[in-house]
């Protein structure tokens, strides 16, 4: 069963990118808590930047409301609205600005008609199921010494590593035009940037290690197809 037993692809691929992330994730939550004690000069709070940021950027009819949890911060297309944490919202640190202003930078994205951010929206339906599927078919396909099954896996797979590559260039540009409208409205003075910009950092990293562990396990899978067309 390639997905749920430990082989020699899972120790050389998997594992270092699943050490990755759990260092990407130690890294935001840790850079997030130190900033989160670090106040703005103007006491603006997290909702304030949002909307500095949308009406920098031109986005009209985006609402804010609240939403459980830590780092459950996230623009929503559908109803074009920002939900943000509670550590986010209401607060006035810096790093609150930071994630409210990335979230702000989706919205932005959408009021552009930022091709990536398009094309990730398009493929999210196939996305979903390709996940769901890739990984049956593909130890079927492997049991069963069918190839056009493991290889119609490995398609599914494959769209799950296509969605990751094209969030690094969505996450990318939003922190970039949240930083851009924090700098040119003043919303933050310098050194409240370096400490926003560092938490974006941070956050742009899980990303990177969701792609990594993504390609590490479609590789691994590959691999597991080609060696069982090897030993037949």
């Amino acid at each position: 069963m390639p997905y749920f037993y430990i082989d020699s692809y899972y120790l050389l691929l998997v594992l270092p990118a699943l050490i990755f992330s759990l260092y990407a994730q130690y890294k935001v939550n840790s850079t997030f808590k130190k900033y989160s004690t670090v106040r703005n000069a103007r006491g603006l709070t997290g909702a304030d930047a949002a909307r500095i940021v949308l009406q920098s950027g031109g986005a009209h009819g985006v609402t804010l409301k609240g939403v459980a949890g830590q780092l459950t911060d996230h623009y929503n297309p559908k109803d074009n609205s920002i939900s943000l944490s509670e550590p986010v919202i209401d607060q006035t640190s810096v790093a609150a600005l930071g994630v409210a202003a990335h979230e702000a930078g989706h919205a932005l994205q959408y009021a552009d008609s930022y091709l990536p951010i398009r094309l990730r929206a398009l493929i999210i339906p196939i996305t979903n199921i390709g996940s769901s599927l890739a990984i049956p078919l593909v130890m079927l396909g492997i049991v069963f010494s069918f190839k056009p099954l493991a290889s119609i896996g490995l398609l599914c797979f494959f769209f799950a590593v296509l969605f990751q590559l094209i969030t690094l260039p969505v996450e990318f540009n939003a922190s970039r035009r949240a930083m851009q409208a924090l700098e040119q409205t003043g919303t933050l003075n310098k050194e409240e940037l370096k400490g926003a910009r560092k938490v974006l950092t941070a956050a742009a990293m899980t990303y990177v290690a969701a792609l990594a562990v993504s390609l590490a396990n479609f590789l691994r899978l590959f691999m597991l197809v080609k060696g069982s067309e090897r030993r037949r």
